[in-house]
């Protein structure tokens, strides 16, 4: 096998989906140049795969998927740099654009990005350098097996040195390896090692680096008035008083594109597009363009019931209540065991809809002309935001060029491509270039919103023991996706069912941080905490023995481990003190397996005039070998604090399809005041990297459910807890 600057090696790890491995080695610089202070200002070029090597002997390496916050741009270069041998203080990292042919799974979602690139960078590290090494071995006329690599430099057993910058050119027209061999992890020089976000100096100076910060020669701006209310579609406007405005360049409607791409059928996860007409103000400036969306003067008019939470609450009981489900999974005759049981516990959960609230609303540059379309923005799903994209304009996907631009926030939000299909249609319609901005009120009033949620569990308890086990969903348009129904409890109780139901809802809902989990975790580890008590057994021993049952009787479909999530209940017993508070403190456990990680936690209120107050939050992670210890560390507590602020506080409903809040003055937020200390401790093994920017969230509601429940005797069943609570405190044994 041969290689040239453009051809790529694919590992076989991939049969799975994984990454697309490939790189070119170019040379960048002039042999008498000097190397400046600060390396990203070599002369690096050909923007193309993973690794790019200066003569000096500098890198760049790309970072294929996109920015959430996750800190991906830092951890999936060092899966790279580790592997090819290079000191991290000698890497520049670039964030790749969209690139089909040398990349897989551009996609931001799922908390998988590491887990599924951890064998495949790697392999491009170690290819690499391999190849650096066979060029440094030919020119010295030495066997490759002589050589060794170490922090970009080559040594031959003579103790001869040749640097990677002085053989690139020579490597890049080497046959590419079939058989690297990888490090082993107590060799990691990079992996493991706390390292600091590549972008945090342009963060923390105001760099370019968001949507919101693109700009292009010649753009315009433009703000869209969509219907107020979910099932209203355009009736009339006039736009006399926005045209008069200062900076108002042009007022027009789009939908006919978006509405000629639902009809053709084109099937896209992303594309949750609205198909009615829109009024778009095309203005010189961003707050041109938002004054002049305030002074268009629209009717509106029904097209489809306005839905109202009241009504979401009684049709999601009364699905409950009904006979038509489907059933995800069915083990022994849960029907039998109730039957037979000593005692039966039923309890229902309740969650409401929730919006993203990222902190940057969405936006995203398009420019459409005849040769291309260019996107450039915030957006978690690029490759199929080009395949929207190409769908609706009736263009070849070849034509379709995405950029990616740091994110600030998605948590699902920036997994649909709405408000980029906006911005494609508003240039191909005007023929210039233009940025599509969203502000809050857009954000939060015309979303894509977490659906509303309603859970009933029941148990049947016999001699003592818990013998059968039945969940059932209510969601609005969607239900849990397939792997859930395999985690824990599964395989754990003998008569064991997950029954479904959702009703079909013009609102527009979708992933959010976690999805399903994010409440379903709060809902079982509540029942399970009220379940021990019924049954008189020890909270943490229930968890344990049930645990045991599943390792004494494997089952292939479940996703869990149970010795490694009995590994972090263990630990968290111990770090938190478990059982041994100072007095005026209550605990609350939790643990839950989501993304392919098991994490449990403990949290510590106390009571303030009645008003439980969040401490602290004791939090195991068992994910494997952490590649960033540092940005682990934030996402692991950016998971806890967010998960407490929305199972406390946050609410969100509609009324006439209208939402009840549209910004931070009537929706809220956790604060810093109430944000508790989060005390971190990660499992340490050898196994691959699972997720972590979801995982920690969904076992904090729980945790602190029960923890309120120490101190006030309340059990909790409804979200937000603050709003649903009315009790003082009261203290049981």
């Amino acid at each position: 096998m041969t290689f040239s600057r453009r051809s790529f090696l694919k590992s076989s790890a991939l049969a799975s989906g994984g990454i697309l491995i490939g790189f070119n080695l170019f040379n960048a610089c002039k042999p008498d140049a000097k190397v400046p202070v600060d390396i990203s200002q070599l002369n690096f070029n050909d923007f193309n795969a993973f690794i790019k090597i200066s003569d000096e002997g500098k890198v760049t390496i790309f970072s294929p998927n996109p920015e959430i916050g996750q800190g991906v741009k830092t951890s999936m270069p060092m899966l790279i740099a580790e592997e090819l041998d290079v000191a991290w203080d000698d890497v520049y990292v670039e964030q790749g654009v969209l690139d089909t042919n040398n990349y897989t799974r551009q996609v931001a979602g799922g908390s998988q990005s590491i887990r599924f690139s951890w064998e495949p960078l790697r392999q491009t590290g170690a290819t690499a350098k391999q190849m650096l090494v066979n060029a440094a071995a030919a020119k010295w006329g030495v066997d490759a097996s002589e050589c060794t690599a170490k922090l970009g430099v080559i040594t031959n057993a003579n103790g001869d040195t040749l640097g990677y910058g002085d053989v690139v050119k020579d490597a890049a027209g080497m046959e590419v390896p079939e058989n690297v061999s990888l490090k082993d992890p107590k060799d990691f020089t990079i992996i493991g090692k706390a390292t600091g976000n590549v972008d945090i100096d342009k963060i923390i100076t105001g760099k370019p680096l968001f949507g919101l910060d693109y700009k292009e020669e010649g753009m315009v701006y433009a703000s869209v008035l969509r219907p107020p209310a979910f099932g209203q579609v355009l009736d009339t406007f006039d736009a006399s008083a926005a045209k008069a405005l200062p900076g108002v360049i042009d007022v027009i409607v789009i939908g006919e594109k978006a509405r000629k791409f639902l009809d053709k059928g084109f099937i896209s996860w992303t594309s949750v597009i609205s198909g009615t007409d829109k009024v778009v103000v095309v203005a010189k400036t961003t707050w041109d363009a938002i004054k002049g969306k305030k002074a268009i003067k629209a009717t509106w008019k029904n097209d489809t019931p306005l839905e109202s939470t009241e009504n979401h609450d009684k049709i999601l009981f009364d699905l409950l209540d009904g006979d038509k489900f489907d059933t995800q999974r069915s083990d022994g005759d849960v029907k039998k065991a109730f039957a037979q049981a000593d005692k039966v516990i039923e309890r229902t959960y309740e969650a409401p809809f929730l919006p993203h609230n990222c902190m940057e609303p969405m936006n995203f540059f398009a420019n459409v002309t005849p040769e291309k379309v260019h996107l450039v923005g915030p957006i978690q799903t690029p490759e199929e935001t080009a395949k929207v994209a190409a769908a609706l304009l009736d263009r070849e996907l070849e034509d379709i060029e995405v950029e990616m631009t740091r994110m600030g926030g998605g948590f699902g939000r920036r997994l649909y491509c709405d408000f980029v299909i906006e911005a494609a249609e508003i240039s191909n319609a005007i023929n210039k270039p233009v940025k599509m901005i969203s502000t809050r009120e857009d954000d939060m009033g015309t979303g894509v919103y977490r659906p509303s949620t309603k859970y009933r569990i029941a148990a049947s308890i016999k001699d003592g023991k818990l013998t059968g086990y039945h969940l059932k969903e209510a969601c609005v348009n969607g239900n849990m996706y397939g792997l859930i129904p395999n985690f824990f409890p599964a395989a754990a109780v003998e008569n064991y069912k997950v029954d479904t139901t959702n009703y079909k809802s013009n609102i527009t809902t979708g992933a959010w941080r976690a999805p399903y989990t994010n409440f379903l975790a709060s809902a079982e580890q509540t029942f399970f905490d009220e379940l021990a008590e019924e049954m008189g057994v020890d909270r943490i021993q229930l968890h344990l023995d049930l645990l045991e049952n599943v390792k004494n009787n494997p089952d292939p479909k479940i996703e869990y481990s149970p010795e490694r999530l009995q590994g972090v209940i263990k630990l968290a017993v111990e770090k938190s003190n478990w059982g041994k508070s100072e007095a005026g403190v209550y605990q609350g456990f939790s643990v839950y397996y989501c993304h392919n990680s098991h994490v449990a936690e403990v949290a510590d209120i106390v009571m303030d005039n009645g008003t439980p107050t969040v401490k602290k939050v004791t939090c195991v992670v068992d994910c494997g070998i952490v590649v960033n210890p540092m940005g682990a560390l934030n996402q692991v507590k950016g998971g806890v604090i967010d998960g407490i602020g929305h199972t406390m506080y946050s609410d969100f409903g509609f009324n006439n399809g209208i939402p009840l809040s549209k910004n931070f003055d009537t929706y809220q937020l956790i604060r810093m005041g109430q944000t508790p200390k989060v005390d971190v401790h990660f499992i340490e093994n050898e196994l691959a990297p699972t997720g972590l920017g979801e995982p920690t969230l969904p076992p904090v509601g729980a945790a602190v459910a029960n923890a309120i429940y120490k101190a006030t005797g309340k059990r909790l069943t409804k979200q937000p807890y603050m709003s649903n609570m009315n009790v003082g405190e009261k203290v049981i044994g």
